[in-house]
């Protein structure tokens, strides 16, 4: 277990095993299936495995906002289907509306690096987005240090 104080999380292999309908001990849940009884069980053991955060300022052509905010509806579904991804907000800027801040969460730094960045996907991902950003995006990661 690493203990850097960063945020935690379980990784999906914990979860294998339990069946469509059962929990960890066999009992039934009707209705349930076992990822939903398990995304419950996650606010319980969140505190296993540190996630990377990859922050990224979307400084988008100014007109250009809603192509963007449409192509990235299309373009969200490459980068959730890639091993190591958790999970991205994108928010857009109160104060300069043509500025966004894309957040996602991997598994490890080289999840993002070096598997989605050298995926054939990463190329449709640059295909459909990449021509919106005036100037190029700045893209940092993060590991928590603290949280409230």
């Amino acid at each position: 277990m690493v203990t850097t104080g960063g945020q935690w999380r379980v990784r999906e292999p914990l979860l294998s095993g339990w069946g469509p309908d059962t929990d960890s001990v066999g009992q039934r849940h009707a209705g349930l299936t076992s990822r939903a009884l398990a995304v419950g069980r996650l606010s319980i053991l969140r505190h296993a495995v540190p996630v990377i955060l990859e922050h990224a300022l979307l400084p988008v052509k100014p007109g250009e906002e809603a192509g963007f905010e449409s192509a990235f509806a299309d373009a969200k579904a490459i980068i959730a289907g890639m091993p190591g991804f958790l999970r991205l907000t994108l928010s857009r800027c109160l104060e300069r509306p043509n500025t966004y801040l894309l957040l996602v969460e991997w598994d490890r730094l080289v999840d993002h690096t070096e598997g989605f960045r050298g995926s054939p996907q990463y190329q449709e991902w640059r295909r459909l987005l990449h021509s919106f950003y005036e100037p190029f995006r700045v893209v940092e990661h993060f590991e928590q240090v603290h949280s409230a």
